[in-house]
């Protein structure tokens, strides 16, 4: 089954995000797979997602933005790598 095409921005608050992002290290870090809940909807990161960061600059804003990005056959093969974080709840 594919998954529907999604756009979303969501904005969260410094705390938020703080979270977020530690949680994110500690999966990078130890090479497991990260769980998200994005604007009412959960996505699993596997372990091997490409991660990179972009710089944008126009119309007198800046933009920096820390991406992820994997095929859904990647996602696939993590499912059964499944952790003691994700039982708890996602942030």
């Amino acid at each position: 089954m594919t998954a529907a095409p999604r756009d979303v921005e969501q904005f969260y608050s410094t705390a938020e995000v703080v979270a977020k992002l530690r949680r994110l290290a500690d999966a990078l870090e130890t090479d497991q797979p990260f769980r998200i809940q994005i604007a009412g909807e959960r996505v699993r990161v596997p372990a091997r997602a490409q991660f990179s960061i972009e710089h944008e600059r126009g119309d007198g804003e800046e933009e920096i933005e820390f991406q992820l990005k994997w095929t859904l056959a990647d996602a696939g093969e993590d499912a059964d790598e499944a952790t003691e974080a994700d039982d708890k709840p996602v942030v």
